[in-house]
């Protein structure tokens, strides 16, 4: 077994219908101003924002909540530097970040941005880690699949710039984080179907990484056999709190392997796609995977198996037949994307495999020559 270092500093609390309690009980981490950091707009319809406004607004030390909720699916730099203006303003000591994983992303972005004296753009587009105080971040998911409650990225998008990328570092790992399940009950097919494919996508890419250890792919394992079992419990009843609640726990335990291993090509390619279409994170990956685990398949057949077997199917002898289960899976799950429905042209492709940058070794297929134009190619059409 080769040597490994794991590390997981985020203090979490995971349940159901427990918000309250938790944020009454942590009270000291409200103390003074407050940023909500949102995208606000279900958030609001159900409920949910107005009511943790009023609990953190009621807590003791508490003095003010200040709320930004313009963050989009793919939140931008743009959208970071108002959220910034809006905490320095209003003097505030943390920053929660409430929604899915751009709310929170953004959050870790905001809460650097907040305590530095440079342009937030300056990590963003240079590649820096945050070298100085993050005003600390408390993550609430409300979905599952991104994992950003335990990650260290914040993954932002400056269509000025042509760009999708991560600011990252150690100090952007949320001080806590409150998974409260109930949070996921109102969530639609849709975007349950795609953050489940997200949780999926993590677990696998995380399972066959060069930086893969025999810790993080006990937790690979354990996110893939929930993600085979209950999504598809979801899609036949999306009132199947048990299997939601299951959904989560393998959502953030991917985010701990997000935070110490990493992701292969598709998470890579996907920020070139997302740079210039308005497409979801998880539906990127989607498109992409069919072909991807093609090409992985011949250098990890043994972890793909694996995979296969974790998710319920028998093992497959060759490329094509791997190639052949996850696109019947996206059929299956009801999302059977392909690159052009996500905006994107086929005279786009060259300068799209470009503009992938990132830490592409982690994936042994990044060996392979042309490897990243390939499967922009033969992702461009879903071929079932």
């Amino acid at each position: 077994m080769k040597e490994f270092t794991f590390e997981l500093p985020t203090k979490i609390y995971f349940g159901t219908n427990m918000t309250e309690d938790v944020l009454q009980k942590e009270s000291a981490q409200f103390a003074g101003n407050v940023l909500i950091v949102t995208s606000g707009r279900s958030l609001i319809t159900y409920g949910y924002l107005p009511k943790l406004i009023s609990i953190i607004e009621h807590l003791p030390g508490n003095e003010k909540v200040v709320v930004y909720d313009k963050i989009t699916q793919n939140p931008k730099l743009k959208e970071a530097q108002e959220a910034i203006s809006l905490g320095k303003k209003e003097h505030v000591q943390s920053v929660v970040g409430f929604g899915g994983g751009s709310s929170i992303d953004a959050a870790k972005a905001v809460a650097a941005g907040i305590a530095s004296d440079e342009n937030i753009e300056t990590f963003l587009l240079n590649g820096r880690e945050p070298d100085g105080n993050v005003l600390p971040i408390i993550a609430i998911p409300t979905t599952a699949g991104t994992g950003s409650e335990l990650s260290k990225g914040a993954i932002l998008s400056s269509p000025a710039h042509h760009i999708k990328a991560g600011i990252r570092g150690k100090k952007l790992l949320p001080r806590m984080a409150v998974i409260d399940t109930s949070y996921t009950w109102t969530v639609p097919e849709r975007i349950t179907c795609e953050t489940g494919f997200d949780v999926l996508a993590h677990a696998v890419e995380s399972y066959v990484a060069v930086k893969s250890n025999a810790f993080s792919e006990m937790f690979s394992e354990k996110a893939i056999r929930i993600v085979g079992e209950n999504l598809p419990k979801l899609i036949r009843n999306p009132g199947d709190h048990a299997a939601r609640e299951q959904m989560c726990f393998a959502s953030m335990i991917m985010g701990s392997n997000l935070a110490n291993i990493g992701t292969c090509l598709p998470h890579r390619i996907q920020y070139a796609i997302g740079a210039c279409t308005e497409s979801s994170h998880a539906a990127g990956l989607i498109a992409l995977y069919p072909s991807w685990i093609r090409h992985e398949f011949e250098v990890n057949p043994r972890k793909l198996n694996h995979v296969f077997q974790w998710l319920g199917y028998d093992p497959v002898n060759d490329a094509a037949q791997a190639e052949q289960l996850f696109s019947e899976l996206k059929t299956e799950w009801k999302i059977p994307y392909s690159l052009s429905e996500l905006g994107i042209r086929e005279s786009m492709i060259e300068d799209l495999a470009d503009q992938v940058t990132g830490n592409l070794a982690n994936d042994r297929l990044s060996e392979k020559e042309s490897i990243i134009r390939s499967i922009l190619k033969e992702s461009y059409l879903f071929r079932q």
